[in-house]
């Protein structure tokens, strides 16, 4: 198969797709066509935090193949693989957070989430925040800060408005005829940016105040990413409906919205059937994330993480760099202009290193390697990204 035909055949999200032909991927590592291997610091954009096809969610697949795939729409009929990872969940989780919803991606999850919102305060007024990502469908779309992404899709969801992240004073705008407030506990795709403590307990506080439901996305930042099995954790808050995706399934596609019993039993009736997905909860999906879970917690891969991320921080110090912004192992590495990130990105690809930058901060790239990732591996790709920054720098300044 040739590039042109890749473009002939499939719908392209840009004009110029990377087009690296993928041939397999195992840990750490990703393979082309040719042979070439490639260290994968992105891990599929936040989705392989436990690496590419670990043992123990293939053997789970495997195992699941061999009894049932899709049966039934999400819902009808009990199955003991959508049973096994919510009750897993619950036990993993705040009290509040003790029911999940399954569904097929993040952006599902945070539609889904909206409409909990709005079903169960009877209130339609959402906030949300400037440079904020929740997806590229209309409602996730409309709660995203991104403007250059949305003006082409307008009119998009009314009563949605936005708030400086990390501004303690504009919290006053949220009042009793808000329905939620959709944040992310790290912004990721505006290049990482990690709010305080006393902005987060401020949030949760004017939500107890007002009756507006808080809503964490954690769909880039869940499943030790960020240090701590949810980024939440570190802020002390824990939210009225939780939204993942991405890490939880190991690899496979799903995602999840959760909250308590009460909440989301709103929409159950008055309709009935308030949401539904064919799709959701897929039996193999479902046991790929539960051996997903139980592969981080049996392998302790959370533990180092932080250690791990910082010494990325340290490594990384090239003149250059403007700064570098880090929480665990996900980081953002800022240059003066996109020409800069985009000069990089290709020098660490002809190295083997597959980095990206962010939509919504493409002054940055990003580094989000599988939390397998060893340390004697960031010291070796440190030193080539270090030589791509110094090739970079000595081209644009002549």
């Amino acid at each position: 198969m040739s590039k042109e035909e890749f473009l002939k055949y499939q719908g392209q999200t840009t004009s110029s797709p990377v087009g690296l032909e993928i041939e397999k991927a195992e840990g750490l590592f990703v393979w082309d066509k040719m042979g070439k291997r490639y260290f994968d610091l992105i891990s599929g954009l936040a989705v392989n935090n436990i690496g590419h096809r670990h043992p123990r969610v293939l053997e789970a697949i495997r195992h699941q193949l061999d009894r049932y795939l899709h049966v039934m729409p999400y819902g009808e009929f009990v199955q003991a693989p959508q049973y096994n990872l919510a009750k897993k969940l619950a036990g993993l989780l705040p009290e509040n957070l003790d029911c999940s919803y399954f569904v097929n991606s993040g952006t599902e999850a945070n539609e889904a989430a909206l409409k909990l919102a709005k079903r169960y305060t009877g209130r339609n007024e959402i906030f949300a925040f400037r440079k904020s990502y929740h997806g590229s469908s209309h409602g996730s779309l409309s709660i995203s800060g991104n403007e250059k992404k949305k003006y082409a899709f307008r009119p998009l969801l009314p009563a949605i408005r936005f708030l400086d992240f990390n501004e303690v004073e504009q919290l006053n705008e949220i009042t009793d005829k808000t329905a939620c407030v959709m944040v992310e506990p790290v912004q990721g795709d505006a290049g990482v940016r990690i709010p305080s403590k006393e902005f987060m307990k401020a949030l949760r506080s004017k939500c107890n105040e007002t009756g507006a439901l808080l809503i964490f996305d954690e769909i880039q930042t869940g499943f030790g990413r960020t240090g701590s099995l949810f980024a939440f954790e570190q802020f002390e808050v824990s939210p009225d409906i939780l939204t993942i995706a991405k890490a939880l399934g190991g690899g496979m596609p799903i995602g999840a919205f959760v909250s308590s019993k009460e909440i989301m039993s709103s929409l159950q009736e008055r309709p009935m059937l308030g949401h539904i997905t064919t799709f959701g909860g897929h039996p193999v999906n479902c046991a790929a994330a539960l051996a997903n879970i139980e592969t981080i917690e049996r392998e302790n891969l959370i533990v180092d993480v932080h250690k791990k991320g910082l010494l990325f921080k340290e490594l990384l110090n090239h003149p250059s760099i403007i700064e570098v912004r880090q929480i665990g192992l996900m980081l953002a590495v800022e240059f003066p202009s996109f020409e800069w990130v985009e000069n990089i990105f290709y020098k660490n690809l002809d190295k083997g290193l597959i980095s990206f930058w962010f939509i919504s901060c493409n002054n940055s790239f990003r580094l989000a390697p599988p939390l397998t990732i060893t340390e004697e591996q960031i010291r070796e790709v440190c030193v080539l990204i270090n030589e791509s920054i110094e090739e970079c720098t000595s081209e644009i300044n002549g």
